[in-house]
């Protein structure tokens, strides 16, 4: 499951890669805690591999070993709260080992949703088993539209689940000798019947997402807009020295001035591209030419909270004035916050010589540009789906997604990329995304790139995006499917007969 995503990609394992651990679950309970822990470790593990890129901070300042043990912690630790998720479905699972088959799929693709949806809802969330489908297999991602991230996960483990079952029954009755000829035909038709079921779902699913992505978009010509997006490439190394303020002053100004001769109506720029306080950004060439040439800009920066910072995007407008702003409220645990702070820091203190004080932004944000409310996403933040719902749920007409990726490695930023592709799909909106070092890239509701830049160049690209407010069932009523799930396979557990 684990090279399902980048940088391998081959997303195609996902639909059979739950099938072993399934069996081992159901039939071998005496050490399924230990299986599941490493199941769940060596997907989230290899997913997630692209965290060693942090290391060396010397960027940072933090000494050479120092930063090799924070590498190390946090990959250890995002890997083991992975291992929990999956360790607490497989206990619950061992539960159903003596129920019908089908109720065994029921609840078990409604609990791994459930897990799943409380993962999310904390602070440390990003290998859903429905991200392994994006960005290669664009048709099921379209289920996405009708509950979200968590119609694709249901999917893949039901079909899963369904193969596992007709695994079990086909080694059940292969090794039975009592009654032989009458008990093996019929474990060679429950086996079939359970294979039958389980490509019925998968191609009825795709089928399904198939009509979902091929619906025409029907652009409006007269809300058509034309936005650029500044790929400053900044090395970490030199971000937040002299040199990298001025080379990023210096691409960000040159990068606007050259997006408004060719006509943008705004310009996006990455997480972070001027690393400086709001109340600062006046002393800047880059505002002097916001206000010279009146096209708006959205500009990744810091603000203030008290003694705290934010991690902020800007709109700035025509007079080169401050008159929207977004704060990111999904922060990087560890990396731009301490969770449990009073206990934790003295620990992170001896690994590290930071001294963390950014704070997590409001959860109900909006944000209005003259273009009308916008949906906006900062870095980490595209892993959360509920984050970019609500936005467009109240009145978001197209997705700025502004990041910077640089601290780890390519295979992380394509991974980003696929998450984007999600949420573009998922509210039916058009994306765009501003990085530092890549990728950079301009996404269509059906999730298909309509330009995606190279990786560690600058660059500056403009398209035409068409703002949207059409309310996907997903976008109006959530993730309906897990709740519903949970209660059919509560109602089935009381109703169907044991054994």
């Amino acid at each position: 499951m684990g090279v399902t995503v980048a940088p391998i990609g081959a997303w195609f394992f996902a639909w059979f890669a739950l099938v072993p651990f399934w069996v081992l679950v159901v039939k071998y309970t005496k050490r399924i805690k230990t299986a599941a822990f490493l199941w769940a470790i060596a997907y989230h593990g290899i997913a997630v591999s692209w965290i060693i890129g942090i290391h060396p901070m010397n960027w940072l300042g933090v000494p050479w070993w120092p930063s090799l043990a924070i590498t190390i912690f946090c990959w250890t630790f995002i890997s083991l709260w992975g291992g929990i998720l999956v360790s607490l479905w497989a206990i619950l699972m061992v539960r159903l080992d003596k129920q019908k088959p089908w109720l065994r799929v029921l609840i078990g693709t409604a609990l791994w949703c459930a897990l799943e949806s409380l993962w999310s809802s904390g602070s440390l969330w990003w290998s859903s088993l429905s991200y392994t489908q994006s960005p290669h297999n664009l048709v099921i991602l379209h289920l996405g539209k009708l509950s979200g991230p968590n119609t694709v996960t249901a999917v893949i483990v039901a079909v899963n689940g369904l193969l596992g079952e007709a695994w079990i029954y086909y080694e059940k009755f292969t090794q039975k000798r009592k009654s032989e000829k009458e008990e093996k035909g019929l474990g060679k038709g429950l086996v079939n019947g359970y294979l039958i079921l389980a490509f019925s779902l998968f191609i009825f699913s795709h089928l399904i997402g198939f009509i979902l992505y091929t619906q025409p978009l029907k652009p409006t010509p007269t809300t058509a807009l034309k936005i650029g997006i500044i790929q400053g490439n900044i090395p970490n190394q030199i971000k937040l020295l002299p040199e990298g303020f001025r080379r990023a002053v210096t691409g960000y100004t040159k990068g606007y001035l050259k997006l408004v001769n060719q006509g943008v109506n705004g310009v996006l720029t990455p997480e972070g591209a001027l690393p400086l306080y709001e109340r600062n950004f006046k002393n800047t060439p880059l505002l002097d030419a916001v206000k010279e040439k009146g096209v708006i800009a959205w500009i990744g920066g810091f603000g203030e909270r008290g003694k705290s910072y934010t991690n902020s995007l800007f709109g700035v407008n025509s007079k080169g004035e401050v008159t929207s702003r977004y704060d990111k409220s999904k922060l990087v645990p560890l990396g731009e916050y301490i969770p449990f702070e009073q206990i934790l820091r003295a620990v992170i203190q001896r690994l590290s010589p930071l001294d963390e004080h950014q704070v997590h932004g409001a959860a109900n944000q909006v944000f209005d540009t003259p273009f009308g409310r916008v949906i906006v996403g900062i870095c980490y933040e595209s892993a959360f789906s509920e984050t970019f719902r609500r936005q467009a749920f109240q009145g978001g007409q197209f997705i700025l997604i502004s990041s910077n990726d640089a601290h780890y490695t390519a295979a992380m930023a394509d991974q980003h990329h696929a998450q984007d592709i999600m949420r573009a799909i998922e509210t039916d909106r058009w994306a765009v995304r501003a990085t530092n070092t890549g990728y950079s890239a301009f996404v269509d509701p059906h999730g298909r790139n309509v330009w995606k830049s190279a990786y560690n160049t600058y660059e500056t690209h403009a398209e035409t995006i068409y703002p949207r407010q059409s309310q996907t069932l997903y976008v109006r009523f959530g993730d309906w499917l897990m709740p519903l799930l949970l209660i059919m396979g509560i109602l089935a557990w009381f109703i169907k007969p044991v054994g």
